[in-house]
Parts: structure tokens; C-alpha cells; sequence
């Protein structure tokens, strides 16, 4: 079987031949129909990611197949199902061993590359949204990087949950997909100043932010009072420092979201936000945006797609 592979950090990817494994206790073996990137692939490669599996490693966190073997104390019923699996690593190959317990049944209408491009976008966004900042009907929602692989699920929830949303990416093709997405306000973050723009239109009340650097700086002082500030990455690499007499005087919250940390310590979280997720995908509520999918054989081009932010929404590696 074939699996993309780094033997030592920050070393280049490298599509290699390897034995297929086979599942320990508590695991399934499911063959690998897609894998959908994430910019913590990119983060994982260089070591700057918040975890680090053991080397070499199989990139890759979250994947669709077909279970194809249970091993000793895995239900067997999931033997043939179609399923997503956030696994952490190992998705960019032909096969892979996996918990049985992070296997989620796919409804009958959904494909294999929008399950792929699922799990961590949509949960993401959901446990962020409803869980941490509670956001409630008629709010306004900012959203930065509106049109990457979370900020773009975080305009489809938002506008889903009954926010006003404001959208901010960089060009016009960017925000023209945020737009479709339910954005009801669009900023260019190359052209337009984002904290003046965003006081003009009454400011945030929950901010989504995915940049850091400026950009947070410029949505930190758009807040309205009692706003909720999203953390959810830093696409920029400027990991910014918050002013705490600032968060005192117009009575701020910054909350911080990594969502696979809830599988350690409040697993139930993302069990229940994907069940939700997964209903609202079958009642046609929510619609995956996948700009680029590509073979296995070219999956360090869809890596360089996600580091020269040429995507929008998600990009996939199918294994067919």
C-alpha cells in the first residue's frame, strides 16, 4: 500500500511503499477512500503543532473510507460501513488503523471527499459558535479567513444559528465564495480597512478569527461590548498578545478552541456537535465546499495549495 510519509521534521513528504497494518485491539482497518488537508498538516510537518505523533508518520487527520477488519474488541458490526474518521495522522494513504470509537457512519447521501472535508471544518466551527461563545440569533458574527477550510463553515453555521455575518478574505474571488457560503457583508482584508469597516456596520458581537497577527488586532478593536473573541488558529504565523486592561474596560472574553482537545478530557462535546452536523448535512442544511481534489500521487501539490492559500474551503486527496 501506498502512504505519504516525513521521516524527521521539516523534512519534504515522501510517497512510500509500506505493509499493510493491521488493527490492534479496539481498532478497525479501513481503507482509505479520501483524506482532507488541514493547515495543522502543514504545522505538524514543520514540529509546531500542538501534538507531535511519533516519527516516521503518516500525514493526514481526517479521512472517509469503508471499515474493512475489526480487530479483537471493536464491534464487528462496522465491518463494510462507510464512515469519517478524525484520526490525528495516517489518512494520506491507501489503508489505515484507527479506534473504532472515533468511526462516525456516513448518511447514505453524503460522498466520501465531503465526508473527508468534514469532521474538523464543521466541528470546528459548531463547538466554537454554539458551545464556547454561545452565539445567539440576530448577533453579528465577523469572521476572518471566511474563505479557508474553517472560516467558511464558520459563515454557513453562523448564518445557520440566525447571526448577521460578516465575512472578511482577501480578493473579491475570496469573498465571492464566502458570499455563497450566507455572508451578509464582505470585507476585502487586501483593500479595506477591517475595524473601520466592521464599526460602520455596528461591530462584532462574537468574532471568529483565524489570522492573528493585525488582523486580530483590527477585530479586537471592532468588539462591541460584551463581545466573545474566537481564537481559533493563526494562519500568519503572529501569535498576537491581548490587553488584558482593554477586555477590563469593555468587559471582553477571549476564548480558545482546539476542538480535537475535547477527545482527552469532554469527549461528549464532539460526539453530540457531530451528531447535530450530520443531521443538518442530511436535511440538505449544510453543503461542503471542496475547491480541489487530487490523487494521492499529487498530494504535496495539495499541501502547497494550503501553504500559498490558493484554496477555498477544503482540499482533498482521494486514493482511487
Amino acid at each position: 500500500m501506498r502512504a505519504l510519509k516525513i521521516e524527521s521534521l521539516g523534512a519534504s513528504p515522501v510517497l512510500t511503499q509500506c505493509d499493510m497494518p493491521k488493527p490492534a485491539k479496539g481498532e478497525v482497518l479501513v481503507r482509505i477512500a479520501a483524506c482532507g488537508l488541514n493547515f495543522a498538516d502543514l504545522l505538524m510537518i514543520q514540529g509546531r503543532y500542538q501534538e507531535r505523533p511519533p516519527l516516521p508518520l503518516t500525514l493526514g487527520m481526517e479521512l472517509a473510507g469503508t471499515v474493512e477488519a475489526a480487530g479483537p474488541g471493536a464491534d464487528p458490526a462496522l465491518v463494510g460501513q462507510r464512515v469519517a474518521v478524525f484520526g490525528g495522522s495516517g489518512g494520506l494513504a491507501d489503508y489505515g488503523t484507527f479506534p473504532a470509537e472515533r468511526c462516525v457512519p456516513l448518511p447514505c447521501s453524503m460522498s466520501f471527499e465531503d465526508a473527508a472535508a468534514f469532521q474538523v471544518a464543521y466541528g470546528t466551527s459548531h463547538v466554537a459558535l454554539e458551545h464556547k461563545a454561545r452565539l445567539q440569533p440576530g448577533e453579528t458574527l465577523l469572521v476572518t479567513g471566511a474563505a479557508g477550510g474553517v472560516g467558511l463553515t464558520a459563515v454557513e453555521i453562523g448564518k445557520l444559528m440566525g447571526a448577521r455575518v460578516i465575512a472578511c478574505a482577501r480578493g473579491a474571488e475570496k469573498l465571492a465564495v464566502a458570499q455563497k457560503a450566507g455572508a451578509d457583508h464582505l470585507i476585502d482584508s487586501e483593500a479595506q480597512d477591517l475595524r473601520a469597516e466592521v464599526k460602520a456596520l455596528g461591530g462584532a458581537d462574537v468574532v471568529y478569527e483565524t489570522i492573528g497577527g493585525e488582523m486580530f488586532t483590527a477585530a479586537f478593536r471592532a468588539c462591541n461590548p460584551e463581545a466573545r473573541l474566537l481564537v481559533i488558529g493563526f494562519a500568519s504565523g503572529d501569535v498576537p498578545e491581548i490587553p488584558a486592561n482593554h477586555l477590563l474596560v469593555k468587559n471582553l472574553s477571549v476564548l480558545g478552541l482546539y476542538w480535537g482537545g475535547y477527545l482527552k478530557f469532554r469527549p461528549e462535546v464532539l460526539t453530540g456537535s457531530m451528531a447535530r452536523l450530520f443531521s443538518w448535512y442530511a436535511e440538505g442544511k449544510l453543503h461542503p465546499h471542496v475547491s480541489h481534489s487530487l490523487p494521492l500521487e499529487s498530494a504535496t501539490e495539495a499541501l502547497e495549495l494550503l501553504r500559498s492559500r490558493k484554496s477555498t474551503g477544503k482540499v482533498v486527496v482521494t486514493m482511487a
